[in-house]
């Protein structure tokens, strides 16, 4: 998955509600306002209100996997230590569980078969549900020794599917790679580069699993989900790490979705979640309709040369979340954390056609929403279409109600062109360099930055390349930001315009109101704001984030962390 830039409709079917209503914006978003025009060279050269343009909304996805477990009322397949696992895949017909015994390990490199119906095989640890975590709790190393554990010997995965297999659902197993292997491309292999719709295999769910690597591994990928009708929910992926080339926790570029990414631990160096990064070998296959919720994105401290607890190994790291063939996603409630050394971001949307076969490559209709991010070099980066080949523009991002600690470079890094991009309700502090870059080529369409707290850094808006508002920024709408400088960080320099690159920052500008420090805007270290903040607003909205939202979405302790 190494390339350019680092890479790599259905009727409702049983298990899926389809077309579930999932709002793309808060209702904040859809009230008209009056706005400040980004006019002349930068923002502190005019402003002028101008009549808002409607900016298109996001569409929702169209269908959300139903993950509910219902057990099934076929036969009970018990397979002991040292017995035959595969013979009992092959074996197993809709409506039958495999019940594998708990704390045994079945070495092997294992085939989901084809098989007919639509009844569900489940394949499960034989630990009574006592002992596992119940559904909606994450498992993990914690409880590896009530599962069952699968171990592939060698370099192929652990558990690959047939052309056109379907429903099968793991609970409670672990799998894993043998400690005598140095290189695996997947351990979980959902699909792979079938080239016929026909092919795809589809209901697909790992609950309550524990997949991961080795300290040594150069693992690509924890679980490739070229597949349709996927889930992975209350599950750990860790160790996914490689030296020289991207991996990933999970990446998926060859099946259609939906998928459903909910309540996980999720580890990778390179990107911890990607969809796309190769190119799909179904004609006009876009990965579609997808879930990402209440997850944690992590790379440990001790992949970071800089930390303490440094383990020594110089894995090739970059983002946390990244998107290059994607399309109606959902990213809410999740906690994203650590990007180390300059490049990376915690969300990358980038579309790709990476290999020069599918130009219909695009990043489309993504919210990502109550999320806290930390410690990240760059916040968001958002490119418009692939420099390299022919692709299609990104268009309908919302970026809202995000809580960001700890951005070291820039909140946003945006390469234009880009079409009806919404910037709202988020708080980010500190910023230590700018809070938005924007080069590339006209035009921002629609761009929207409303009701934001920023950190201020250095420059403030910071633009490497500017030109006419008309022709950069049409419809653009301005309104209700305010900007933070912390006379803690970069010395207490902070710049009001750019020389080298005529870039400039806010002060004077409608729509913007700049701070001298946290205290004078009655911003507490979390982000908080107190009871006589300026930036209140009752009985509207205040600036920044909806905390009793974030909380509900994330859940309160991951604010405490």
């Amino acid at each position: 998955m190494a390339g350019k830039a680092g890479g790599v409709a259905a009727p409702s079917a049983p298990g899926v509600d389809a077309a579930r209503s999932h709002p793309a914006t808060t209702s904040r978003l859809r009230r008209p306002l009056a706005a400040c025009a980004l006019i002349g060279l930068a923002f502190l050269s005019r402003c002028e209100l101008i009549s808002p343009v409607s900016a298109a909304e996001p569409q929702s996805p169209r269908a959300f996997v139903d993950t509910v477990y219902r057990p099934s009322a076929g036969r009970r397949l018990l397979v002991r230590a040292g017995g035959q696992l595969q013979l009992a895949l092959n074996a197993a017909q809709p409506g039958d569980t495999i019940v594998l015994e708990s704390g045994a390990t079945f070495r092997g490199n294992f085939i989901l078969p084809k098989k007919g119906g639509s009844g569900w095989i489940i394949v499960r640890s034989g630990a009574s549900d006592a002992l596992l975590p119940p559904p909606g709790v994450r498992a993990g190393p914690d409880t590896a020794a009530v599962m069952a554990k699968m171990v592939t010997p060698n370099s192929s995965p652990v558990i690959v599917t047939a052309p056109g297999a379907h429903h099968y659902r793991f609970i409670g197993v672990e799998f894993t790679v043998g400690k005598n292997v140095g290189r695996i491309g997947s351990i979980v292999a959902f699909g792979g580069r079938q080239a016929r719709a026909s092919d795809t295999p589809h209901h697909l769910v790992l609950d309550r699993c524990y997949v991961h690597g080795h300290r040594a591994l150069d693992g690509f990928r924890g679980v490739l989900l070229n597949s349709g009708w996927s889930a992975i929910i209350d599950s750990h992926i860790s160790e996914m790490h490689v030296r020289g080339f991207d991996s990933q926790a999970i990446l998926g570029y060859n099946g259609p979705g939906p998928f459903k990414i909910v309540n996980n631990y999720l580890e990778g160096a390179g990107e911890n979640i990607m969809f796309g990064g190769a190119d799909p070998l179904i004609r006009d296959l876009v990965p579609s309709d997808i879930q990402i919720s209440g997850n944690r994105l992590i790379k440990p401290p001790a992949w970071d040369q800089a930390d303490p607890s440094y383990n020594g190994v110089s894995w090739t790291m970059k983002n946390l979340l990244e998107l290059k063939n994607a399309q109606r996603v959902l990213v809410e409630g999740n906690v994203l954390e650590n990007v180390f050394g300059e490049g990376g971001a915690a969300l990358l949307l980038t579309p790709r056609n990476q290999e020069n076969s599918a130009p219909w490559s695009v990043v489309q209709d993504v919210v990502f929403r109550n999320n806290i991010v930390r410690n990240v070099s760059v916040g968001a980066k958002i490119q418009g279409s692939d420099e390299g080949f022919p692709s299609q523009r990104t268009r309908r991002i919302v970026v809202s109600n995000n809580l960001w600690l700890g951005v070291s470079r820039s909140l946003a890094y945006l390469i234009a062109p880009i079409d009806d991009l919404m910037i709202e309700h988020n708080t980010a502090i500190p910023l230590r360099h700018s809070t938005y870059h924007l080069e590339g080529d006209p035009p921002l369409t629609r761009f929207r930055l409303v009701n934001n707290v920023l950190g201020f850094g250095l420059y403030g808006l910071h633009f490497a390349r500017f030109g006419k508002s008309e022709e950069w920024f049409p419809g653009a709408m301005i309104s209700g930001n305010a900007l933070i400088k912390d006379h803690q960080i970069n010395g207490g320099q902070h710049a009001t315009r750019s020389p080298d690159a005529g870039a400039a920052g806010l002060p004077g500008a409608s729509g913007v109101r700049v701070f001298e420090g946290p205290a004078a805007a009655g911003l507490g270290a979390d982000g908080h704001l107190s009871e006589g903040s300026p930036l209140k607003r009752a009985p509207g909205p205040d600036a920044g984030v909806n905390f009793d939202e974030l909380c509900r979405a994330a859940g309160c302790e991951a604010l405490r962390e």
